[in-house]
């Protein structure tokens, strides 16, 4: 898929799985706004400079995605440096291991905050600047397996991955009028730092060698290996193409056959 003349935000594009998405966006034709938290700034110019060597457009915006102002922040300057904007992909977000007795109100805050607040601000802030530019767009935003099925000791990141899909659902059927889509992803077991947290948090709490969690999942894979960054890059790649313009509020399963939705 190409594009000419696009433009896009990805949040949480530092690292992991943002980082692959840009790379991927910028591939496709996309100039790209690397959104990150401002610690993230050197490996967000690192993102920055390996697109401006594919022969695209990058910045870095620094942003905070549980705050509103940030993200609307974060589009308007998009828009101003790069030439426009055509979509935004709501990357960024934590994962919380802890049994659902632990959770406390912080945690709940934490990860609503980071998880679901900013996928709204995103919708919010990338419908309105579509609507000033007097076109449609693409809203994609991250959601997860346990999106589609709760998951224990995870209970708090499997609630906030439910909740995206609900906003996407929603979100597709008000923005629909406006000729924008909204469509989310659901990555499994992605071999990045998210993961190996995830890993280290199980094996205090079940007393599994670091590693042997992380192992055993992957062992559960239909297609035999974990998951990486470039596998849930293509799935944007078509929800940020043409090749999608028909499709609205799905939630798309890439885990290499782990759930069957």
């Amino acid at each position: 898929m190409t594009v000419q003349n696009k433009v896009a935000l990805v949040t949480g594009a530092g690292q992991g799985i943002g980082r692959g998405i840009a790379l991927r966006l910028a591939q496709d034709g996309f100039d790209v706004a690397i959104a990150d938290l401002d610690f993230q700034k050197d490996k967000a110019d690192s993102v920055v400079a390996e697109i401006e060597a594919i022969g695209r457009k990058a910045i870095f915006v620094a942003a905070d995605v549980s705050q509103r102002k940030d993200i609307v922040a974060a589009v308007d300057t998009a828009a101003k440096e790069l030439g426009g904007f055509d979509v935004i992909v709501n990357n960024a977000g934590i994962a919380q291991v802890k049994p659902i007795l632990d959770i406390t109100e912080d945690d709940l805050n934490s990860i609503f905050r980071i998880n679901v607040h900013s996928v709204v601000w995103g919708i919010q802030a990338a419908a309105a600047k579509f609507e000033e530019l007097g076109h449609g767009g693409k809203i994609i935003s991250a959601a997860s397996i346990a999106a589609i099925q709760g998951f224990p000791i995870l209970g708090a990141y499997s609630a906030s991955k439910f909740a995206v899909r609900g906003i996407t659902q929603a979100a597709a059927q008000e923005l629909a009028p406006k000729g924008i889509t909204v469509n989310a992803y659901a990555p499994g077991i992605v071999g990045t730092g998210m993961w190996e947290l995830i890993d280290a948090e199980l094996s205090k709490i079940n007393g599994k060698p670091l590693g042997q969690n992380l192992k055993e999942n992957v062992e559960g894979i239909a297609l035999g290996r974990i998951e990486t960054p470039d596998d849930v890059a293509r799935v944007v790649s078509f929800f940020a193409g043409h090749d999608s313009d028909y499709v609205t509020g799905q939630v798309l399963l890439v885990d290499g056959g782990m759930l069957y939705n």
